[in-house]
C-alpha cells in the first residue's frame, strides 16, 4: 500500500514535470526557433511560407511526443512489452497509412505530410493515455499534484536524462542548420533522407533495448550483479546483430534502393546514408550500456560528459565547414566521436555498476567483429557478382540477409545459446504438426 501511494505521487509529479517541459518547449520553439527560421534559414523564396507553416506543425508534433513520454515509461516499467510492441506496430501502420493518404490528398504535399504525422502523433498519445488510465492504478487525474521533496528526486534523475536527450536532438538539428548555412537545400534533403533511413534501420534494435530496461534495472536493484552484467553483455551483442542484419543489405544496395524509392535521389544521399548507418551501428552496441548507466540513478556525470561530447560534434563540424571541408565531414566527425563515446560509456558504467570492462570487451567485440568482417566480405562478393539492375535487388537482399543470419548464428552466438534456439525452433515446429 505504501509503495502504491508513492507510485501514485511519482506519476502525479512526473505528469506535471512533463507538462512543464512541453509548455517551455512550445514557448521557446515558437519564439526563438521561429525567429531563426524566419531570419537565418536559407530556403527558396517561393517555399518560405510553407517552411514556416511546417515548422509550426513540427513544434506541435514534438510537444505532443513529449507529453506521451511518461505514459510510455509506465508501460515499460510494468514490463507490458506485448502492449508496447502492439503500440509500436500500430504506430508503424498509421505512418504507412499516412503515406498512402498523401498520394490522394490535395494541397502542398510537404504540409499535408506534416499534418498527417501530427495526426499520427496525437492518435498515438491518446491511445497511450487511454491504456494507462484504464490499466494502471497510479494513472489517475486525482493523483496529479506537486510534492516538492519527490520533485527534487525526480528532477535530479529526469533533468539530467532530459539534458542528454536534448543535446542529442540539438546536435542533430544544429548540424542540419549548419549545413544549410554553407550548402544548398539539396544537401539538406540528402541528410534528411539519410537520417530517416538510419532511424528506420535502427528501430528493431531500439525496441529490443527497450525490453532490456526493466530486467537490467531490477537486477541492479536486487544486487544481482552477475545477472545484470550478462544482460548488458548479451544485450549489446543482440542489439548490434539486430541492427547489422538490416543495415548490411541496405548499405550494400543503397544506391539501388534509393533509385527505386526516389527515382533520382539528391546528390550525396547514398554517401550520407551509408555514413549514417555506420554511426547508428556504433550506437546500437552502446544502447544496453546507456540503460545500465541509468540503474544507479546517478546521471549527472554520465549525461554531462556524454552531452559535452555530443556538442563537440557540432563545434568541430562548424570549424571544418568554415575551413572549407565538404558536407561529408560532419558525418565522419560524428562517427569518430561516437567511437569515443562508446569507450566513455563503458568506463562510466564500469565505475557506476562495477561492470568489468575487459570482460565486456572480451565477450562482445571478438564475436561482433568476426560477424561484421565475414558477413560483409562474403556479401560484398555476392552482390558484386550479380548483374547490375534493380530487377536483381530482391535476389541480392535475400542473399545478404541469409549470409548475415548464418554468420550471426555460427560466429556471433555461443554454443549454449545456439542449442537453445534450435530447441525452441523444434518445439514450435512440433507444435504446428
Amino acid at each position: 500500500q505504501q509503495d502504491q501511494g508513492k507510485l501514485n505521487r511519482v506519476f502525479g509529479v512526473n505528469a506535471l514535470i512533463y507538462l512543464g517541459i512541453g509548455a517551455v518547449a512550445l514557448v521557446v520553439l515558437k519564439t526563438g526557433g521561429l525567429w531563426f527560421v524566419e531570419n537565418h534559414l536559407q530556403v527558396p523564396e517561393d517555399r518560405y511560407d510553407a517552411v514556416v507553416s511546417l515548422f509550426s506543425i513540427a513544434v506541435v508534433t514534438f510537444v505532443v511526443s513529449v507529453l506521451k513520454s511518461p505514459f510510455m515509461a509506465i508501460i515499460i516499467a510494468h514490463e507490458d512489452m506485448k502492449i508496447y510492441a502492439y503500440l509500436a506496430i500500430a504506430d508503424a501502420c498509421l505512418k504507412l497509412g499516412a503515406v498512402f493518404l498523401l498520394m490522394h490528398l490535395p494541397g502542398d504535399k510537404i504540409l499535408v505530410y506534416g499534418l498527417l504525422l501530427l495526426g499520427v502523433s496525437v492518435i498515438d498519445t491518446l491511445i497511450y493515455l487511454l491504456i494507462c488510465f484504464r490499466k494502471y492504478d497510479e494513472c489517475r487525474i486525482s493523483n496529479i499534484g506537486w510534492d516538492s521533496s519527490l520533485a527534487k528526486e525526480v528532477i535530479g534523475f529526469t533533468g539530467w536524462t532530459l539534458f542528454g536527450q536534448l543535446t542529442t536532438v540539438a546536435r542533430g538539428a544544429a548540424v542540419t542548420v549548419l549545413l544549410n548555412q554553407y550548402f544548398s537545400p539539396v544537401v539538406i534533403a540528402a541528410r534528411a533522407i539519410a537520417m530517416n533511413i538510419a532511424g528506420q534501420s535502427n528501430m528493431l534494435a531500439t525496441q529490443f533495448n527497450t525490453s532490456l530496461y526493466p530486467p537490467i534495472i531490477k537486477a541492479y536493484a536486487a544486487e544481482k550483479r552477475e545477472e545484470m552484467y550478462a544482460l548488458v553483455i548479451h544485450g549489446s551483442k543482440a542489439t548490434f546483430y539486430l541492427m547489422w542484419i538490416l543495415a548490411l543489405p541496405i548499405y550494400l544496395e543503397m544506391e539501388a534502393i534509393l533509385t527505386l524509392w526516389l527515382k533520382a535521389p539528391p546528390n550525396y544521399t547514398v554517401e550520407f546514408a551509408r555514413l549514417t548507418l555506420i554511426e547508428a551501428l556504433i550506437l546500437a552496441i552502446s544502447l544496453p550500456l546507456t540503460t545500465a548507466a541509468r540503474a544507479p540513478g546517478k546521471m549527472a556525470a554520465y549525461e554531462s560528459i556524454l552531452g559535452t561530447l555530443q556538442i563537440s560534434i557540432l563545434l568541430i563540424s562548424w570549424v571544418l565547414l568554415k575551413a572549407g571541408f565538404g558536407p561529408q565531414s560532419v558525418f565522419y566527425i560524428a562517427i569518430v566521436v561516437n567511437l569515443i563515446m562508446f569507450g566513455v560509456r563503458l568506463e562510466i558504467v564500469s565505475r557506476l555498476t562495477g561492470l568489468p570492462v575487459l570482460r565486456f570487451l572480451r565477450d562482445t567485440m571478438p564475436r561482433v567483429l568476426s560477424v561484421t568482417v565475414v558477413s560483409a566480405a562474403l556479401s560484398t562478393i555476392v552482390v558484386h557478382s550479380l548483374p547490375n539492375g534493380i530487377r536483381f535487388l530482391p535476389v541480392s537482399l535475400i542473399a545478404v540477409l541469409t549470409i548475415t543470419a548464418v554468420a550471426i548464428y555460427f560466429l556471433g552466438l555461443p554454443e549454449a545459446l545456439r542449442q537453445q534456439w534450435v530447441g525452441f525452433a523444434k518445439r514450435k515446429i512440433n507444435a504446428l504438426f
